[in-house]
């Protein structure tokens, strides 16, 4: 494994100013959201920060992507928190958290010592963007109830049913956390105008958010009132404490209990993870290790667990923000672990200010930014193939899940790819008097003493049953035409498999019993050693075998002339000396 930093790497004054505000508009958003996720783990919010801290910087050093941010995530919080409830003492749960994260970390790294991190490349780009903008999405109608200053309904109900009991069941709209936010939009959008225009340092959603925090804390909007409650939803105060080594309490009990969620969130981490890296990384033209980043992400994960940490994942809304707001290394990750954990040790009380309708604003702007419109309208168009997959991830992302969406994304396409690989074409052949072998017109002669047919497509167990229809064609035509050579071109066949060549054999075996001679050409080294292990030469003659060579054609051509050299011996046919060419 390479190191993670590449000891000649310039690291310039303008590449650490751009990640030092990078990480700083990304800790302004990490804060809240750890503290929310840890909630919905259903444990105490500071874990969440140890996991924006720890998870954070130690998957930023090692990881292989530029813009990835790791910590504590929606997804992966769920399945914590189902872990979790099989443990009834509060000590309990959280001594069995800390073991979870030491156990993903664990797992991560294996699957990445056997490189099995590898296999995410084969996850379409459709579905990376149907993962995207369903996951976007999901962001926007997550900020609804903060924009509207009303509570959130509980969960268990699909998206829409929470979106249409947050809008009308909820309790009356405040209307200046409405204005806040809105307000805290259309800065964030006024001021990234600005400095695409000037070329002023991105840190339009940091400002924004300092700016809707200032406001709100002058007009005494984030103010404790008399009663004890504010005008506006604020975040909170941060504890004041950073994360100190810590040794989980090991009970082999609750490690049988834990390791179904542990192999969940282990593949749903790497999957999150990936996802989000590949999809900015279509933007930044940034190649990614895929192993390098799974081994980040199970370091991360099992530091974090001997520092109390939430176990965590990549981030789609803190990756995308990191990437928007101008950050060009994993130094933007360090620095915004750095700034997390100043914040809670020396600013957390100020943290109050911060409120949730202008949180919301900023993720507003994520959640579209998060959705690629150019290449998902691209995707559409290209092929009905992209679009039922784009569909398919985005509507499960919403209605099943963000974490079961890429699996269900990745399914779908093993569905409809099967099928269109295990596609197995024919064309018959012919030899004009020209001497010349090429494709056979629909309603041209067919010679009288030779068939000859090309093959093309996989020679795999899908494929079998054209398979066995083509060969059962042509044993039709040697019955009714009593042709007794034939002429199968197998050179643009791949992936042979035993039950493709089971049946070749019997069909040849059967053709020989019925006095017909098959002659195979183009035999590609693959499917020569094929035959070779499963013993044909044991009862096919050498020369009946013709193997691929140099010129594509001469297989081929020379299968051709042997069959001609046949006729000659038993019928009379005049032999052609030569076939001069293939087309």
């Amino acid at each position: 494994m390479s190191l993670p930093f590449n000891l000649s790497f310039r690291y310039s004054t303008n590449a650490a100013r751009r990640d030092l505000v990078a990480g700083a508009t990304v800790a302004a958003i990490a804060i809240p959201q750890a503290m929310a996720y840890a909630l919905i783990a259903g444990v105490d919010p500071r874990f969440g920060l140890y996991s924006a801290i720890v998870v954070t910087l130690v998957a930023s050093i090692f990881g292989s992507s530029s813009h990835l941010i790791n910590g504590p995530t929606n997804a992966i919080s769920l399945v914590v928190f189902s872990a979790l409830t099989r443990f009834d003492a509060r000590f309990d749960a959280y001594q069995a958290m800390f073991l979870l994260g030491i156990m993903v970390g664990i797992t991560q790294i294996l699957i990445s010592v056997f490189k099995l991190g590898d296999l995410t490349r084969y996850i379409s780009e459709s579905v990376v963007l149907g993962f995207m903008a369903g996951a976007g999405l999901l962001v926007g109608i997550g900020q609804i109830g903060n924009l509207l200053g009303v509570a959130k309904p509980g969960s268990g109900h699909s998206v829409l049913v929470n979106l249409w009991e947050t809008i009308t069941r909820s309790g009356p709209y405040n209307l200046v956390a409405i204005a806040l936010g809105l307000g805290t939009l259309l800065t964030a959008l006024v001021l990234r105008q600005i400095i695409n225009r000037y070329k002023l340092p991105r840190m339009d959603t940091l400002a924004a958010l300092i700016i809707a925090s200032t406001v709100a804390a002058y007009f005494g909007w984030s103010t404790p009132g008399s009663d004890g409650k504010t005008i506006i939803s604020v975040i909170g105060t941060v504890p004041a404490a950073l994360p100190s080594l810590h040794i989980p309490e090991i009970n082999f009990d609750w490690v049988s209990r834990l390791l179904g969620s542990t192999m969940a969130i282990s593949f749903l981490g790497l999957l999150e993870a990936l996802a989000v890296a590949k999809s900015i990384a279509t933007h930044s033209r940034q190649s990614l290790d895929y192993n390098r980043q799974c081994i980040a992400e199970g370091i991360g994960n099992l530091v974090g667990g001997f520092f109390q940490s939430l176990p965590g994942s990549g981030s789609l809304t803190r990756s995308a923000i990191n990437y928007q707001s101008g950050g060009v290394t994993r130094m933007s990750g360090i620095y915004s672990s750095i700034i997390v954990g100043i914040v809670v040790l020396l600013l957390g009380p100020y943290a109050r200010f911060i409120p949730k309708s202008a949180i919301a604003g900023l993720l507003f702007i994520t959640a579209a930014r998060l959705i690629d419109w150019k290449r998902l309208a691209y995707a559409i168009r290209a092929s009905r193939f992209d679009a039922i997959l784009v569909f398919v991830t985005a509507f499960a992302a919403v209605f099943v899940s963000v974490e079961d969406s890429i699996l269900i994304g990745v399914a779908f396409s093993l569905v409809l790819f099967v099928p269109r690989v295990s596609k197995l074409g024919m064309r018959e052949l012919i030899v004009t008097p020209e001497r010349v072998v090429r494709e056979r017109l629909p309603d041209e002669p067919r010679s009288p003493s030779l068939l000859i047919y090309d093959l093309e497509g996989e020679l795999f167990f899908g494929a079998v049953p054209e398979l066995d229809y083509y060969l059962d064609q042509i044993n039709r035509e040697t019955i009714s035409t009593g042709i007794k050579y034939i002429v199968l071109r197998l050179r643009r066949s791949r992936t042979p498999d035993m039950l493709a060549i089971e049946h070749l054999e019997r069909f040849i075996r059967d053709a020989n019993k019925r006095g017909v001679t098959v002659l195979l050409a183009g035999v590609h080294p693959q499917l020569e050693t094929i035959l070779r292990n499963v013993r044909f030469h044991e009862w096919l003659p050498a020369d009946c075998i013709y193997p691929e060579k140099e010129d594509v054609y001469s297989a081929t051509l020379a299968a051709v002339r042997h069959a001609y050299t046949l006729l000659s011996r038993t019928d009379g046919t005049q032999e052609q000396k030569a076939a001069y060419y293939l087309v």
